[in-house]
């Protein structure tokens, strides 16, 4: 077999440092034997979660989304921006302060990367099942008090999805993947399978 060019790094730059993300400028050795650059969208990486009851309905949010300009339905989701958290705890915790569930199972269903041409945030999609409600007294934020929340059976879940009134790529990833699952098309992986391709670059900024 040929050997695959390598794509090194011949230099970077840093444009942007913000709270959530990171924005650099990379030059990369391309085959030709010259350099090219790249814009880096640095993540921190997320969760979301496939909250479906006993009914097999799944929980779903209405929230605002500011760069789309519009409110759109996503799973409960959150960033891994607590430093040594596992992806599961996260999860968890993230759906207890969204939609104040608790879940006694958990698996992994994708991971989903996002827009891996110029960012290297890669979202893990949790299923979880056997939910309780939590003990969240009352939302966090400003942001966290406008969203709606509901419970859509799984099937019309996903036909909202190839109706496209569900877009977020998680969301639409996740729903399919939980269709597929219930139906014994697929097999979710252990809540702590290994994630070769969680973002790190900007977590390690935050040290």
């Amino acid at each position: 077999m040929t050997e695959r060019h390598t794509f090194d790094v011949v230099s970077t730059k840093d444009i942007h440092i913000g709270r959530v993300v990171g924005l650099r400028m990379d030059e990369v050795r391309m085959p030709g034997g010259g350099t090219a650059m790249r814009e880096v969208v640095e993540h921190l990486g997320a969760v979301a979660v496939v909250a479906l009851d006993e009914e097999d309905k799944v929980v779903l949010i209405h929230q605002y989304r500011h760069p789309v300009g519009r409110r759109l339905w996503e799973l409960p989701a959150g960033l891994l921006d607590v430093d040594g958290e596992s992806p599961a705890t996260t999860a968890a915790r993230e759906l207890e302060e969204e939609v104040n569930l608790a879940a006694s199972e958990w698996a992994v269903l994708v991971d989903v990367a996002a827009s891996p041409g110029f960012t290297d945030e890669v979202v893990r999609v949790f299923l979880a099942r056997g939910l309780s409600e939590a003990n969240r007294t009352e939302p966090e934020g400003d942001e966290e008090a406008d969203i709606v929340v509901e419970r859509f059976t799984l099937a019309d879940a996903v036909a909202k999805v190839f109706a496209g009134e569900i877009v977020n790529a998680s969301t639409v990833a996740g729903l399919l993947a939980a269709h597929a699952v219930l139906n014994g098309q697929a097999q979710a992986r252990p809540a702590d399978a290994p994630w070769d391709d969680k973002p790190t670059a900007f977590a390690h900024r935050r040290r």
